[in-house]
């Protein structure tokens, strides 16, 4: 017991010292408490200090002089050696900058003077939590605008250029690196072009650290976005082409999430030219996790192919003069005549022969002033792109600037009569400084008719004007060299592409070396395409498409840097007009068609790279879920909207077996998805496609599991109301299938169909309405969930209104209105009566005449109802709604005194409640209110 007391005596001793501690803490100011504390040598008593800082502020904020010490306390706090305290400090920074944001008058520039000095000196802190807090601060102080401009640009940016410097730590580089590309978007393209790009281009060829690179390919599209797209086909769009084909998977498959972002920031003729084959590299990368994403990326790529002539819209809209012109205007004159619409045709034309002639004569100018040694030097000095070094070379000569000789072509090509002579001699000029697709886009030209004083197509064609060195030069083999004669004969002809980039000798050598690994379905697939390939090879012809296989293939023998070998980025004059380009695809499609089965026919089309569109239609292949990914049906089925969309209605036919076989797959998750975007395609295809091809698949979804339904019942009024009317009424008697759910519990999908119902009043006759979803209103206002009955009151009250119009029917459905509710067994049932007849009141759905003869007289029967939530709703109804009205008020009214005398026998209930709410007005209680205040007694 001695021992005990002793112990009690000492505590009492440490509670009495306590309470002296902190009784002296309440005697001292809070600086001196700030002081006292962030002296201290225990880590926790400082960590304490920081976690204070802004209600220090706050206690001082009256005094300008105590604000800036409690700031330069801060600053002293900094420098703490303790990484938690520092990192507890910098988690205060954000908010003690918008207090003074707040309090700017007294506390001018504090934040560049003391808080923004800190953030960046603590982007570069050794410890790995600091610089984590300093970065999420700094994002955040953007995202709020608490930094100036100037600050950022002389203060952050550098800073934060120097981290990513080569000989800098290899974590730090990377946040650095991350953070750069999160700035990018807010602090605009002036400082990203200037201060961040080049490191940023600098940085996706970090040959160290793979890491590096793919933080550049993730945020890739981001930056795209913010410079443009004159900055993005010169600068970046060469390092995405590096990204694309780095030697670690998980860069490429960064490169395949952001394409779509990447391509929106590109112009059609390069989305179409050279980032279309880019995205089929990918489609078939050895690494299934690239295939996965590329795959779940090509509806979206796909959609960036839309445009005005198709679909009505513009994808963006910077592109609308490329899409309404038929040629690329040089001059403000002829943008401004593309752009008016309503300028006569001829008008148009006139200006693209004149900016077509005047190319021409500049091409036969500079063509002439060179010497054949010249451009046998500048065939032997092209780029190789399979050698270290070269995608840096293919960088530089991407930023050349396009010439006017794309322009002069498709020009030609949309005037062979008028400028046949001028385009052949340009044409012959071009050819030696010609790329592959200018293989493909220049004999079509020189089919037109022949006139007087033109060359003849014959004499015209040779090896030497069609024919020259691929820009991404493989090592060719003698014998292949040897055999480049009936090559570019086969090249020449109008039904074929460009030549082969692999020979024999190498196709063998890259099946060899896979056949060890056949078990593997990936490298099966890739020996299949080799083979095919081979095959080809033993042929005259090229087979079209195949180049892309090859490359592909061919990507795991490449470095970290190597691009495929592509003829698309090597040269400036690859940049081709896309309407030649397209012109000459339309030949080649019409010639070969005698080749293709009915059914290839019917996937055939113009909007979008063929190959795709095959991509796309693939994924609904069985094999792919084995080979790529099991949802790769979900994936096909989210962007079939976006996709039908870029084709349009006049090419529904390439999606339709894709659409019912996506329709009827196993997966409940694939239906679901098509059931949530059917209407989105309905109004897409038009009446006429969706009465044929969707509205039987609606009907299926109608049968399915409630996953599927639900998808099909929130978009019912916007898929019905573009059926027609007799269409429409077929689905009146199938509305009341949806009060059958799987689980009864489900009463999410009840409260759905009250809302749709509410929608669908305008569709239908006022007799419609009556036989049909009159009976689906009432079943629904007596709900076991309160939150259903909420709705279906506001359901019934917009039936009134559709109703009144017809005297008779309104009459018979308010008589019945009043016998199922207002006389009804059920407490509930009463209530909801009186919550109708005040919607009905407050929303105008019926005239006050009508009110008073129908409904007025049983809702002041409620007076003597023995429940009081009956009551208490009665009186608010009385109070709020009705005596509001001047009708009711005026005393020439016959049913004011039996208003009057309603409501005193309120004001005398013997329920609280009932008495205040019939003797006071409560202006803000209105319905909603009401709902919510009763909605656990009533459930």
């Amino acid at each position: 017991m001695a021992d005990l007391s002793l112990l009690q005596e000492d505590s009492q001793e440490d509670t009495d010292g306590s309470l002296d501690l902190v009784s002296q803490d309440e005697l001292l100011s809070p600086l001196a408490r700030l002081d006292k504390y962030a002296a201290s040598e225990n880590v926790f008593n400082r960590q304490m200090v920081a976690r204070s800082l802004l209600d220090t502020l706050k206690a001082v904020s009256e005094d300008e002089g105590d604000c800036f010490a409690v700031l330069e306390r801060v600053s002293r706090l900094a420098d703490d050696s303790e990484p938690t305290v520092r990192a507890e400090l910098m988690e205060q920074i954000p908010h003690i900058a918008i207090f003074c944001q707040e309090h700017r008058p007294s506390v001018p520039s504090a934040f560049s003077k003391y808080l923004l000095p800190i953030v960046v000196r603590y982007l570069a802190d050794q410890n790995n939590q600091v610089r984590k807090t300093s970065q999420a601060a700094l994002l955040v102080l953007l995202e709020q605008d608490l930094i100036e401009r100037a600050d950022v640009e002389s203060q952050i940016c550098p800073v934060l250029v120097d981290l990513t410097a080569p000989d800098s730590n290899d974590d730090v580089k990377t946040e650095a690196m991350a953070i750069i590309c999160k700035m990018a978007p807010m602090v605009g393209k002036d400082i990203t072009e200037r201060l961040f790009l080049p490191r940023f281009c600098e940085m996706c060829c970090d040959c160290r650290m793979f890491h590096v690179r793919k933080v550049c390919a993730a945020n890739f599209g981001d930056m795209c976005s913010v410079v443009g797209g004159e900055a993005t086909e010169e600068l970046l769009l060469p390092r995405f082409f590096q990204l694309c084909s780095d030697n670690v998977w998980g860069v490429r498959k960064a490169c395949a999430e952001c394409f779509m972002t990447v391509s929106s920031a590109t112009s059609q003729e390069v989305r179409r030219t050279k980032l279309s084959s880019l995205f089929i590299s990918l489609i078939s990368d050895p690494s299934r996790w690239v295939r996965q994403a590329a795959f779940q990326s090509l509806g979206q790529f796909i959609s960036t192919f839309a445009s005005p002539s198709n679909v009505g819209q513009c994808f963006r809209e910077e592109q609308v003069e490329d899409y309404r012109c038929p040629y690329r205007p040089s001059s403000r004159k002829e943008a401004q005549l593309c752009t008016e619409t309503a300028a006569p045709e001829a008008a148009v034309n006139d200006a693209a022969k004149s900016a077509s002639s005047s190319c021409e004569e500049l091409l036969l100018q500079d063509s002439c002033s060179r010497a054949p040694e010249q451009r046998q030097e500048e065939e032997e000095g092209s780029v190789d792109l399979g050698v270290e070094g070269g995608g840096e070379q293919v960088a530089e000569a991407l930023t050349s600037d396009v010439s006017c000789d794309s322009e002069a072509a498709s020009e030609s090509s949309r005037n062979p009569g008028d400028h046949c002579c001028s385009t052949s001699a340009a044409a012959v000029a071009e050819v030696p400084d010609a790329g592959p697709f200018e293989e493909q886009v220049l004999p079509p030209l020189l089919r037109c008719a022949p006139q007087e004083g033109t060359v003849l197509e014959q004499e015209l064609y040779n090896s030497f004007h069609y024919w020259r060195t691929p820009i991404p030069a493989i090592d060719l083999d003698v014998e292949l060299q040897g055999d480049k004669a009936p090559a570019e004969h086969c090249s020449g002809s109008p039904g074929s592409s460009a030549a082969p980039v692999l020979g024999r000798k190498e196709l063998e050598e890259l099946i060899e070396n896979l056949e060890p690994h056949i078990d593997d379905p990936d490298v099966k697939a890739q020996v299949d395409v080799l083979t095919a390939a081979l095959r080809a090879t033993e042929l005259d012809c090229h087979v079209p498409g195949s180049a892309l296989e090859l490359q592909d293939a061919e990507r795991g023998q490449s470095n970290c840097f190597a691009v495929h070998n592509q003829p698309l980025i090597g040269d400036s004059s690859d940049t081709q007009n896309c309407e030649s380009v397209r012109h000459r695809q339309d030949e080649d499609s019409d010639l070969g068609d005698n080749n293709l089965s009915p059914e290839e026919k019917s996937k055939q089309q113009d909007v979008v790279p063929q190959a795709l569109l095959d991509q796309y239609l693939s994924m609904t292949d069985p094999s792919r879920a084995q080979t790529v990914d099991m949802e790769i049906a979900k994936h096909c089925a989210y962007s079939l909207p976006g996709v039908a969309l870029t084709l349009g209605r006049q090419n529904w036919h390439c999606l339709r077996d894709t659409y019912e076989t996506l329709a009827s797959d196993m997966q409940w998750k694939v239906r679901r998805t098509l059931a949530f975007s059917i209407h989105e395609l309905a109004l897409i295809l038009g009446d006429q496609l969706t009465a044929a091809d969707l509205v039987p698949i609606f009907n299926s979804f109608l049968k399915d599991l409630d996953e599927v339904r639900i998808g099909v019942l929130k978009h019912l009024y916007d898929f019905l109301k573009l059926l027609h009317q007799e269409t429409r009424r077929k689905y009146l008697y199938q509305l009341q299938e949806f009060l059958v759910t799987d689980n009864s519990r489900n009463w999410r999908f009840r409260s759905e169909l009250a809302e749709q119902l509410v929608l669908l009043l305008e569709l239908y006759s006022a007799q419609d309405v009556y036989d049909y979803l009159r009976p689906l209103a009432f079943s629904l206002c007596t709900d076991r969930v309160s939150s259903v009955r909420w709705i279906s009151y506001k359901l019934v009250s917009e039936m009134v209104r559709k109703l009144s119009s017809n005297t008779a029917l309104v009459t018979e459905f308010l008589v019945e209105l009043v016998d199922k509710f207002c006389h009804s067994p059920k407490w509930s049932g009463r209530q909801a009566f009186a919550f109708v007849c005040q919607l009905v009141v407050e929303d105008d759905c019926l005239s006050l005449e009508q009110f008073s003869k129908h409904l007025l007289g049983p809702l002041l029967q409620l007076a003597s109802d023995p429940v009081p939530n009956v009551r208490v709703l009665l009186a608010k109804t009385l109070r709020q709604s009705l005596l509001e009205r001047e009708y009711f008020v005026h005393s020439g009214n016959s049913h004011q005194e039996a208003l009057e005398q309603t409501l005193v026998a309120l004001q005398t209930d013997l329920d609280k409640d009932v008495k205040y709410f019939a003797s006071v007005h409560p202006g803000s209680t209105r319905i909603s209110e009401d709902a919510l205040s009763t909605a656990s007694s009533t459930y």
